[in-house]
């Protein structure tokens, strides 16, 4: 995590939840590196961040410990908004920079109350939450509806950084809903198709079209 000036044009950002970096107290603009997971769930959120470039992948642990994607891909909004109307200090989920990813990060104890009088910030926040309810829906019956060589291909697509591939298959197994054995069973099936290449610790897209063919939607 790398701390940044809080600029005029990051007001930008904050200003469509009606607020602004004066009437907050300690906002800062923080950058977080390409894999750089900077909630864990479970652990304590003492900070909102308000999305302002870059992409994160939002992920939570079953019970066995499997990690699952709930909802979405985050590169736009806020992170942090469940628990502050949950009241829970916890984070509800996993949240991790799949770029380099730029927020600002506003501490909750500090400015809890001020944000819960706001109401544009609370109307944003209601929408941001509604649309997050849609897409968990749609998440779960894409992993209903979709066979795990589908879900595999779309997960390569999103997650792939410079035509790379490298993210830890058991992570890569817990997301995608299948148990790792069944994992290297489909990346060798993609391989042998001349989708994918080994390199390294990771695949190399070779056929993005056919990758693309190959993913729902």
């Amino acid at each position: 995590m790398q701390t940044l000036p809080l600029l005029k044009k990051h007001a930008a950002v904050l200003k469509e939840y009606g607020i602004s970096p004066q009437e907050l107290s300690n906002a800062r603009l923080v950058r977080f590196s390409c894999g750089e997971t900077f909630i864990r769930q479970g652990m304590p959120l003492t900070q909102l961040y308000f999305v302002a470039s870059g992409k994160a992948k939002v992920c939570g642990a079953s019970a066995g410990g499997r990690d699952l994607i709930l909802c979405y891909y985050i590169s736009k909004g806020m992170i942090g908004d469940v628990e502050l109307m949950t009241g829970q200090r916890e984070a509800a989920s996993t949240v991790v920079a799949i770029t380099d990813f730029l927020c600002i990060g506003v501490p909750i104890e500090p400015n809890a109350a001020r944000l819960r009088t706001n109401l544009l910030f609370m109307n944003r926040v209601g929408e941001g939450l509604a649309q997050k309810l849609l897409q968990s829906s749609q998440n779960y019956l894409f992993d209903a509806l979709h066979p795990a060589k589908e879900r595999l291909c779309l997960y390569i697509l999103q997650n792939a950084q410079d035509g790379v591939f490298s993210e830890p298959l058991t992570n890569t197994a817990g997301s995608v809903g299948v148990s790792y054995r069944h994992l290297l069973r489909l990346l060798s099936a993609l391989c042998g198709e001349g989708v994918l290449r080994r390199r390294g610790h990771g695949f190399q897209i070779i056929d993005a079209e056919a990758l693309l063919q190959l993913s729902p939607g």
